[in-house]
């Protein structure tokens, strides 16, 4: 059986109803990203960043996994999940709604919504209400917590383990990104020459030459899609 990387970005979330970044209207179109999105903000006016994640938790909990997300799990279940040799689900979004879906093999690269991250001792605790600057960890008691997620000028997590990934697979599908933010708008790069790569987007991305196959329009409509003939495909 081949061997499958796939990268999500925000527009496979969008249809479920979540505010996209940089479309037009997006969140960065109503709150400055160097404000809330970067370790400087966060130093300047951890109160604003506190309330920002705050409401972007409050929102997660108003919305359900899509149809786009259900079928990238029924497709992780068919292939067998725990082997990143076999299947791995590489999101750049902090949302949970891969989870809730039912995928399991999934890495988020870019951090989780639903969790924070002691400043002090490290943990990082499941987190679903709002946290303030007196907020205790519950490891360690110190009230110094932040949202556990990858800010502009820090190292996205799970590297190592997704470029192994991407050395092995057969088949590379990028749905629902811009391609615009590195390191994932480099792993096309990556997986190129070795691999079969495809795009899936509601428009063509930035790098959408340099796949070998693509299909355009809502993801609810053409992820399903995919998934139904890929499988097809292969139980010949």
């Amino acid at each position: 059986m081949d061997r499958i990387v796939i990268l999500t970005g925000a527009g496979i979330s969008r249809e479920s109803g979540l505010d996209t970044f940089r479309d037009e209207g997006g969140i960065w179109s109503q709150v400055r990203l160097e404000d809330v999105c970067t370790p400087e903000g966060f130093a300047r006016d951890p109160e604003a960043v506190d309330a920002f994640y705050n409401s972007r938790r409050r929102e997660l909990a108003t919305v359900k996994p899509n149809t786009a997300h259900k079928s990238l799990a029924a497709l992780e279940a068919v292939f067998g999940t725990n082997d990143d040799d076999t299947f791995l689900l590489v999101t750049q979004n902090i949302d949970d709604l891969h989870e809730r879906a039912g995928s399991a093999n999934l890495v988020h690269m870019h951090g989780e919504l639903l969790r924070l991250r002691c400043m002090n001792c490290g943990a990082t605790p499941r987190w679903t209400t709002d946290c303030h600057r007196t907020t205790p960890c519950p490891s360690c008691g110190w009230k110094n917590l932040r949202p556990d997620v990858v800010w502009f000028g820090e190292m996205p997590l799970h590297m190592d383990r997704i470029r192994r990934a991407l050395e092995r697979c057969d088949i590379f599908v990028a749905i629902g990104t811009s391609a615009t933010v590195y390191p994932a708008a480099g792993f096309i790069d990556e997986a190129s020459g070795h691999a079969r790569t495809i795009e899936l987007n509601l428009a063509p991305s930035g790098s959408a030459s340099l796949f070998d196959e693509a299909a355009y329009g809502e993801a609810t409509t053409i992820v399903p899609r995919f998934v139904k003939d890929f499988l097809a495909e292969n139980a010949n």
